[in-house]
C-alpha cells in the first residue's frame, strides 16, 4: 500500500489560507483608510462649503446693514423737513393771527377799560388792565365773545385798586384765538344792510 503524506499539503494549504487572510485584512484596511480618507475629504468640503456660505451671508448681512442705517438716516432727514415744513406752514397760518388779535382787542374795548399787559402763549392771551367798574368789565368780556377771531373769554381776578388816587378794578381775563369759520371780508352793502 502506498502511503502519501498530506501533512506538507495541509501544511501549503494553511499558508495559502494565511496568505488569503492577509490579503483580505489588508484589503479591507485599505478599504478602511480609504473610505475614512473619503469621509474626512468630503466632510472637509462641506465645512468648506458652508463656511464660504457663512462668509457670503455675513457680506450680505453688512450691505443690508448699511442700507438699513441709509434708510434710517433717510427716515430722520424726512421726519426733520416734515418738522420744518410744518412749523412754516404754522407761521404761514399764524402770521396774521396778532395783527387780528390787537385789531379785536381796539375794535371790542368798550370805553372806560385801559390795557396794563396782553401776553400770548399758544392760543391762549391773557389780558390785564383797569376798567371804571365791574359793568365795563362784562362788556368787554360780551363783546370778546362775539368777536370772530377770539373766544371762550375766561375771568381770572378782579380786586379794587387805587391808580392816580382814583378808584378802579383792575382784571386779569383769558381768551383763545380762533380762526373765523369764513374770514371773507363783508362787502359794502352787506355792512350798510347790517346796520340798525
Amino acid at each position: 500500500m502506498i502511503r502519501i503524506n498530506l501533512l506538507p499539503h495541509r501544511e501549503e494549504k494553511r499558508q495559502a489560507q494565511k496568505r488569503q487572510m492577509g490579503v483580505i485584512a489588508g484589503g479591507i484596511a485599505i478599504l478602511g483608510v480609504l473610505s475614512v480618507l473619503l469621509g474626512y475629504t468630503i466632510i472637509a468640503g462641506i465645512i468648506e462649503y458652508q463656511k464660504s456660505n457663512n462668509e457670503y451671508l455675513k457680506g450680505e448681512i453688512g450691505k443690508l446693514d448699511k442700507e438699513i442705517a441709509e434708510i434710517k438716516a433717510l427716515k430722520d432727514k424726512t421726519q426733520s423737513l416734515l418738522a420744518r415744513k410744518k412749523v412754516v406752514e404754522d407761521l404761514q397760518t399764524d402770521r396774521s393771527s396778532s395783527v387780528h388779535l390787537l385789531d379785536q382787542l381796539v375794535r371790542q374795548l368798550p370805553e372806560g377799560i385801559y390795557l396794563k399787559a396782553i401776553k400770548q402763549n399758544g392760543k391762549t392771551v391773557t389780558i390785564q388792565g383797569y376798567a371804571q367798574s365791574n359793568a365795563r368789565v362784562s362788556t368787554l368780556m360780551r363783546n370778546l365773545e362775539e368777536s370772530p377771531w377770539l373766544e371762550s373769554p375766561n375771568l381770572v381776578e378782579v380786586k379794587a385798586v387805587t391808580v392816580n388816587n382814583l378808584r378802579a378794578n383792575e382784571f386779569t381775563l383769558t381768551v383763545k384765538q380762533s380762526a373765523p369759520q369764513q374770514a371773507v371780508p363783508a362787502s359794502p352793502a352787506t355792512a350798510k344792510d347790517k346796520k340798525p
